[in-house]
């Protein structure tokens, strides 16, 4: 439980955390950012770490000096694409034998299914519109990479869909979050990136369960 408190907090104050990495470690905050969404999109087991939210707090990090917006908003481009491209290869290569593996602490199934599901209705475009989908987003590349989707078709779409998705964050953060009402209520502004990231999800959850029984 304390575990989770602190998780909680992490992503509530993001600013405050970025505030003090900022401090403590200089420019090596870009790497840390790096790692962060080079392991959100590029590794099955940590689909959990802060992606949208963090995007937006460091834009707004850089609006107020110390991060450079450009530095940022490439090298974070970098990170989603060589994580997405990890992911989509190790799927690749693991293949078929993904269904059988069963749910653990490592990996989740309930998710895998989830995302394969959507994949097999929605085809290449769930590459672009899971980038905004947290979970999702994580196992979208490997769902291709096991569907055996060409690597021609699959990077294109990535680059599109990681340059929509960092870009259009960072940004947001860089022009809108330090006027004054949302750096006061920050934490309720972390909350709807969230909601609203969640919101297909959502949908698709209760068009599920509301669906007649037998239907597709």
């Amino acid at each position: 439980m304390e575990y989770i408190l602190q998780f909680v907090d992490l992503i509530l104050h993001l600013d405050r955390h970025l505030d003090v990495l900022l401090a403590t470690y200089g420019v090596w905050i870009y790497v840390i950012l790096f790692v962060v969404i080079f392991c959100e999109t590029g590794l099955v087991v940590t689909p959990f770490l802060p992606g949208d939210s963090l995007l937006f707090v460091a834009g707004a990090l850089a609006a107020r000096g110390g991060i450079d917006i450009s530095i940022l908003g490439a090298s974070l481009f970098a990170a989603a694409v060589l994580g997405d491209n990890l992911n989509y290869w190790i799927g690749r290569s693991i293949g078929a034998r993904v269904f059988r593996w069963e749910k653990s602490r490592l990996f989740n199934r309930a998710a895998f299914d989830k995302t394969h599901a959507y994949f097999e209705k929605h085809g290449g475009k769930t590459i672009i519109v899971a980038r905004f989908m947290p979970i999702v987003r994580t196992f979208s590349p490997f769902v291709a990479g096991v569907g055996k989707m060409t690597y021609a078709r699959f990077l294109p779409l990535d680059i599109l869909g990681g340059a929509l998705w960092i870009f259009s964050l960072t940004l947001a953060g860089y022009w809108f979050g330090n006027l004054p009402w949302v750096k006061q209520n920050l934490s309720f502004v972390i909350f709807g990136i969230i909601g609203l990231s969640l919101l297909p999800l959502l949908i698709a959850y209760l068009r599920a369960k509301l669906a007649p029984k037998g239907a597709a």
